[in-house]
Parts: C-alpha cells; sequence; structure tokens
C-alpha cells in the first residue's frame, strides 16, 4: 500500500512532479514547468496573432469538461486549506463584476479602437446592451466556476459581495485616457495570471484542471491587450508605464487610484497576512518569473510585426501621453 502511495504522490500533474508536502525548491520547479507550458513565446505569439481574427468572427474558447464531484480537499498541496479558501472567496468577488469591468474599458476604447471596444463589449448609454463581447463572454465563467470550487471543498454555498469597480473617468485627452486604463487593465489580467498560475501549483486533480480554464483564459486577454498596447503606444517607456501605474489621479480615491492602492486592496481581499513565509516567497517568484517571460516576447513584438497585424498605431498627434518629467527634489 505504502508503494502505491508513493507511486501516486511522485505521478506527474499538469505542473509536472507531484509531491504530498512540497517545499519551496520543489513549488518553485512546478511553477517554472507551468510557465514553460502555458506562457511559451510560441503560445503568448498565437494568442496575440488570434486578436485580429475575434475582431471579424469572435469565438469563445471552449473549456475542457470538469468532473467536478471529484474535487477534494487533499487536491490542495503546500498550503493551509483555509489561506486556499480565502482566496478562492477573494477571487470570487474580484471576478464578478465583469460587466462593470467590461463597460468602463469600453468606454475608453469607443473613439480611438472601435473594434477593440467591441471585442470587450458593454452596454449603450441608455443602459441597453450592445452586445457580449467575447472578453466578456470567456471571463464570465469565471465566477461561476470559482463558487463550485468553494462549494465543493466546504459544502457551502456563497454569493459575491458586490463591489464598485472603478469608473470612467475622461479628461480631454482620450488617447492619455485610454494609456492609463489600458496599462491597469494588462496590470489586472497579469496579476489573474500569476495567482492562478500559482494555485495551479498547489494543487492536484480536477481542482488543478479548473484552474487551468482560467490560467488559459487569462493569459489570452493578458497577452492580447499587452500586445495591443504595445502597438497603440509604440512611443511608451518603462519610466513612463512605472509613472503612470503609480501615479494617483485626482478624481479617483486614494485608495483606488494607483497600483499600489490596488495591491493593497487585493493584499486584504487574498488574505495575505495568513500566508505562510513560503507562499508569500514563492507568489513573489511566480510574479517575477512571468514578469521575466512577458518581457522577453514583448521585445519579439516589433514595429514591422505589429503593423502587419494591426495597422498604423493609434499615435495622434494632437495628443500626448502623460508627463514623466523628473519630479522637483
Amino acid at each position: 500500500m505504502l508503494d502505491t502511495l508513493q507511486l501516486h504522490l511522485s505521478a506527474p500533474d499538469l505542473a509536472g512532479q507531484n509531491y504530498q508536502y512540497p517545499n519551496y525548491k520543489q513549488i518553485q520547479e512546478r511553477i517554472k514547468f507551468l510557465v514553460k507550458h502555458y506562457l511559451a513565446k510560441e503560445e503568448l505569439g498565437d494568442r496575440l496573432q488570434d486578436l485580429p481574427i475575434q475582431f471579424d468572427n469572435p469565438q469563445p474558447r471552449p473549456w475542457q469538461a470538469i468532473d467536478w464531484q471529484s474535487i477534494q480537499l487533499k487536491q490542495i498541496i503546500g498550503i493551509n486549506p483555509e489561506v486556499f479558501l480565502a482566496i478562492i472567496l477573494g477571487s470570487i468577488d474580484t471576478e464578478a463584476p465583469i460587466r462593470g469591468y467590461t463597460q468602463t474599458s469600453r468606454q475608453y476604447l469607443n473613439t480611438l479602437h472601435p473594434q477593440l471596444a467591441r471585442f470587450v463589449g458593454g452596454i449603450a448609454e441608455d443602459g441597453s446592451l450592445l452586445e457580449i463581447g467575447l472578453w466578456e463572454k470567456e471571463e464570465r465563467q469565471h465566477t461561476p466556476a470559482l463558487i463550485k470550487i468553494y462549494t465543493q471543498l466546504t459544502g457551502k454555498k456563497v454569493a459575491p459581495n458586490q463591489r464598485a469597480v472603478r469608473q470612467y473617468q475622461p479628461s480631454s485627452n482620450p488617447y492619455t485616457d485610454l494609456y492609463r486604463h489600458g496599462l491597469h487593465r494588462v496590470a489586472t489580467e497579469y496579476g489573474a495570471t500569476c495567482l492562478y498560475l500559482w494555485l495551479m501549483a498547489h494543487t492536484t486533480g480536477q481542482l488543478q484542471a479548473v484552474l487551468a480554464e482560467l490560467v488559459k483564459d487569462e493569459i489570452n486577454h493578458m497577452t492580447k491587450f499587452w500586445g495591443f498596447g504595445i502597438w497603440a503606444f509604440p512611443e511608451n517607456s518603462l519610466l513612463q508605464i512605472g509613472r503612470t501605474l503609480l501615479k494617483q489621479r485626482p478624481t479617483y480615491s486614494k485608495s483606488r487610484s494607483s497600483l499600489l492602492g490596488t495591491v493593497q486592496r487585493m493584499s486584504e481581499v487574498l488574505d495575505w497576512q495568513n500566508w505562510s513565509l513560503t507562499n508569500k516567497a514563492t507568489f513573489s517568484f511566480t510574479c517575477i518569473y512571468i514578469l521575466n517571460c512577458l518581457w522577453g516576447w514583448s521585445k519579439s513584438l516589433t514595429p514591422e510585426y505589429l503593423q502587419a497585424l494591426f495597422g498604423e498605431p493609434l499615435t495622434v498627434t494632437s495628443y500626448q501621453l502623460p508627463n514623466i518629467a523628473k519630479p522637483n527634489r
């Protein structure tokens, strides 16, 4: 019986080698395995090349069949089950207001790129539904899936907490508005990619299979928005990106106006204070490792390649990107 148990624990899963009580190095190996598989340059390139195809003929990505009844607590490895469940609850609340996210993004996109606005979805000013965009169709599967996970693991039903999302805040410069919003949209898709892939490294079986579907969606959307942003704003820089993400806008509340505010809110929602030191270390590793992977891929997105996909970029001579002058000393 012991030999059978050892064989089961050593059998590979979606994250490679499986361990009942993985240490930091073993979780790190699983994360690397997942990144190599799900964020290979060829895969990222395929996801970006798919975007203009979806403009003309949007087709939602089908999920693999899931055996929901086989999801069990023992499929959680290397993380306290109570912390895992708290993360799932926080993810439910974060994913739930997809219509609000959709509407805000559409409003920023309408003027400058109607095709991507259609891809996103949204509603008209009178409140009528224009269309369910492909992004919304795929993202709105996440909340029910996470609720099913939580119910299957706890036997309890749960409903998302109602949460207001950042509203459309236009200025006299729609080009700059879209730049700011686009950076935050990419950052949130990247954060979701990191979180769900990290959770995959801490799960097995059908629980891991559900998270794999979430990861595929988030990588797909992150890649499309990332590549579109590089095409639309070819003159940006690391300094510009950093200062735009960190800068607070006077029209937003302080807790929500910058990336730091978002990170602080998400750390509370995801119960970060109760994560173990190993959990925090491996998640930080995940974020850095994925970012390095994406940055390497983005260097291959030449202006010629992107223009072949999307045409001439959005650069508008009468508009300027956010001012990145050095702050006063």
